[in-house]
């Protein structure tokens, strides 16, 4: 009889320790499927406030070291501080603050880790990595334009065979530095292995009297290569890519090229006109807004400006102006209302 009693105390036992085990089961499927739950919400919510939020365009200013025309971007920012942000690629240790800019939208923009930059060389498309890299850190940035008062040049024949395979010349592209690029495109550059070496090792301007000094002077100057990274580097590796015909295929920044103004058949076509105090009137301004075609003489094509499928002025930007211009500009509301207008 005992042992039966002890039997039942036995069962009874085992019963309870089934039963609480169970429950602590339940108890533990219901904490996990709360915090599944609560993570999910958690993870909408900020999906909608992302999307609840305005996109922003992300303006890369590639600078020697002070932006002589901080004062023209400032007029242009001022009431639209939630739609852009800026950052700026200049000389290493230099700081954009009070003693350096005027325009409070420039302070402290400056990245921690720019590199010395050698116009026509691998360092300029180097520095445009780098500050698309700082951009993308900002999810709501989506278009991203660069922007500076520097040089360009328009010659051909630039494609190195020593490139090939790795580029063949049917990728090999030639366009603006000035370009502006959305997300997707951003990224591909930012991740870049492959092409960005070889326009480091084989992609480099010719030297000029005034960088002998500094590089030395070649042994025979005409059999060097010729080749502005700049300008073939993103239009290059997004035809790599198979990309290309995501791109509208023109710059939006407007340059007047004077192919006559040097007397040195050498450096003819490698600087962009710079228009000076006593260029700077409406009619200059109006005459740009005005253009809304583009002649490609190397195609033998025209090409109309449209914007949403209807005619539209083909720059959004112009250079080069000095500062004297650029206050003149501003002075006589020359630039217009409307940010589409400067």
């Amino acid at each position: 009889m005992k042992r039966k009693v002890n039997q039942q105390k036995n069962q009874h036992r085992w019963k309870r320790k089934v039963f609480a085990g169970v429950l602590m089961g339940l108890c533990f499927v219901s904490l996990m499927l709360m915090q599944t739950q609560y993570s999910r919400i958690i993870r909408l919510a900020s999906l909608r406030r992302l999307s609840a939020t305005k996109p922003k365009i992300a303006f890369l200013f590639i600078a020697r070291n002070r932006l002589p025309l901080d004062m023209v971007w400032d007029a242009f920012f001022q009431g639209e501080e939630d739609s852009f942000s800026v950052f700026v690629h200049s000389r290493p240790g230099f700081l954009l603050n009070k003693a350096t800019t005027r325009s409070p939208y420039f302070y402290n923009r400056q990245i921690n880790d720019s590199i010395q930059v050698d116009w026509g060389g691998a360092t300029m498309i180097e520095a445009e990595r780098i500050l698309l890299t700082y951009a993308l850190q900002d999810p709501l940035n989506k278009r991203f334009v660069f922007l500076s008062d520097s040089f360009a040049d328009t010659k051909e024949g630039r494609y190195n065979p020593k490139m090939d395979p790795v580029i063949p010349v049917s990728n090999w592209r030639k366009g603006s530095q000035w370009v502006v690029l959305t997300r997707k495109h951003a990224e591909v550059i930012v991740n870049d292995n492959t092409v960005f070496p070889m326009f480091q090792l084989h992609c480099r301007r010719k030297s000029l009297p005034e960088f002998w000094r500094e590089h030395g002077r070649p042994i025979d100057n005409s059999k060097e290569h010729n080749c502005i990274p700049d300008e073939h580097y993103v239009p290059t590796l997004l035809a790599q890519e198979g990309l290309e015909e995501e791109i509208t295929r023109r710059s939006l920044t407007h340059s007047s090229w004077d192919l006559s103004s040097s007397k040195d058949r050498e450096r003819r076509g490698w600087h962009p006109v710079t228009y000076k105090y006593s260029d700077a009137t409406h009619s200059l301004v109006q005459s740009i807004k005005d253009i809304n075609n583009i002649y490609y003489e190397t195609e033998h094509r025209r090409e109309w400006c449209s914007s949403k499928g209807k005619p539209s002025g083909c720059f959004l930007f112009a250079r080069k102006f000095t500062r004297p211009a650029a206050i003149r500009l501003l002075n006589s509301s020359a630039l217009g209302a409307s940010r589409g207008d400067r």
